[in-house]
């Protein structure tokens, strides 16, 4: 159960965002497509000069605003979801062969986790995004690719402790292989901790979608995505601040709810929080 009234504020951000990004078109209020020059760069319907209807006003070509902000929330979700599983997938089985086999293999990993977390992180996707192109699966890829030293690096710690554990040492005792051993008795025993991180990592997913998108290596047009939007809002801030804020806000709320959600799922699944 949620006990802050913070963690149940976030999960109704983030139920709201998952719905809006399952169901984008039947929540839109108006085609997120649509172009009409004539309604462009209004502001939202309750200002001066804004349209009825058009409750975040438009942008540039006169679309929706509130309509493309909701199937964002699709192109945003997916990317950064299916992101922290490619590197979810990717470290927990490098942290795990790492840590439970040790010796040459430990330090490969390592050595590939250092190199890795040695460049800039934003800089060396937009130079790979660069070289191969910004199509989604690219995104997908890269991104996850770029997380999954993080992932290792936690899995081994915690592998590295479990495995001294008395009740490893009688499974391997009594002739259990190691893939089971792993698989029964480590895994489960660093799950936890690889929930808490996960839940952390798609807000950090989330902003590097929007920063690509930003710099024009995110998805490109005319589907919509949040980094995009606020790119398209910056050329026009001086004639409706609305087109960037709307965005922007969505891109904070998302990631503060993850946050905020981590936060409790770490004291939840915390045996000693647990206890006090």
């Amino acid at each position: 159960m949620l006990r802050r009234l913070s963690a149940k504020a976030a999960a109704l951000v983030l139920l709201v965002t998952v719905i809006a990004a399952a169901f984008p078109y039947a929540l839109a209020p108006h085609d997120p497509f649509a172009q009409d020059l004539a309604r462009r760069l209004r502001p939202p319907a309750i200002f001066p000069r804004g349209l009825p209807g058009y409750w975040l006003g438009t942008d540039q070509l006169g679309r929706d605003l509130l309509a493309r902000i909701i199937l964002g929330a699709r192109v945003t979700l997916l990317i950064s979801l299916s992101a922290v599983a490619v590197g979810a997938v990717v470290g927990v089985l490098a942290g795990l062969a790492a840590g439970f086999r040790g010796g040459w293999l430990d330090g490969v990993v390592l050595r590939l986790i250092d190199v890795q977390l040695a460049f800039p992180l934003v800089l060396l996707v937009i130079a790979v995004v660069s070289v191969i192109g910004p199509s989604l699966p690219n995104l997908v890829l890269i991104m996850g690719i770029s997380g999954w030293p993080r992932f290792a690096r936690l899995v081994r710690g915690s592998v590295l402790t479990v495995r001294t554990l008395d009740y490893i040492e009688a499974a391997q005792s009594i002739g259990a292989s190691s893939l089971r051993v792993i698989l029964r008795h480590v895994l489960p025993n660093v799950l936890s901790a690889i929930i808490v991180y996960a839940s952390f990592e798609v807000s950090r997913m989330i902003l590097l979608e929007a920063t690509l998108s930003f710099l024009g290596l995110g998805v490109q047009p005319p589907t919509p995505s949040w980094g995009g939007m606020i790119d398209d809002g910056r050329r026009y801030i001086g004639i409706t601040w609305s087109l960037s804020l709307s965005p922007g806000v969505a891109i904070a709320a998302v990631i503060f709810a993850c946050n905020v959600l981590g936060d409790e799922l770490r004291d939840a699944l915390d045996p000693q929080v647990a206890q006090d």
